[in-house]
């Protein structure tokens, strides 16, 4: 049993989305290969939503390399797959290769972790109906229209997903994810 973890990016993911887990993986002394449209370095970002204001504020963050680009992953490889936030999701939902690589994972039922606008990934990959599931506010809709039931929560968890709504949850839905993931390769190496 491979014990490789999936990490997406782009650019403009946000940093604590991605850092966090990436650190995470790592400490369970499993391999945690970060993908992205291209091998490359990419430029990560922070959102926060400063006193008074009503929208999120971004600012430049971490450059990030990635390990492979999303054509070459080999989806059987991996035992789970976390889907980072920021505005990277905008444009890599249209990513065929990653709509695959996210499917392979329901269908599967390996480990996912999706955080704040990773949503717009499994609802552009179609395996949310009927599923429950966090995000942030603002990404509500794309998960309804999509068939799911959006939950304002820390940790929400349905089947083989976990989700949070920004990188504030991290300690609660990633610790989560880390169980589902123990319990999968447990499952899986004997």
């Amino acid at each position: 049993m491979p014990n490789k973890v999936l990490i997406v990016i782009g650019d403009a993911a946000e940093a604590l989305d991605t850092v966090y887990p990436i650190w995470r993986v790592m400490e369970e002394d499993w391999q945690a290969v970060v993908a992205a449209p291209e091998k490359r370095v990419y430029h990560l970002v922070m959102h926060e939503i400063p006193p008074g204001w009503d929208v999120t504020k971004e600012s430049p963050s971490y450059h990030w390399a990635s390990d492979l680009a999303f054509r070459d992953v080999n989806p059987e490889e991996y035992i789970g797959l976390f889907l980072s936030g920021g505005r990277a999701p905008e444009y890599l939902r249209y990513d065929a290769d990653l709509l695959r690589i996210t499917r392979h994972f329901f269908a599967a039922q390996k480990p996912v972790a999706v955080v704040c606008h990773g949503a717009e990934i499994v609802a552009a990959a179609d395996v949310i109906r009927g599923k429950r599931m966090a995000t942030v506010p603002k990404c509500q809709f794309d998960v309804e229209v999509c068939g799911a039931t959006f939950v304002n929560e820390a940790c929400v968890r349905d089947g083989n997903m976990v989700s949070g709504r920004t990188w504030k949850d991290n300690p609660f839905f990633i610790r989560e994810w880390i169980r589902m993931l123990r319990d999968y390769e447990a499952a899986h190496t004997r």
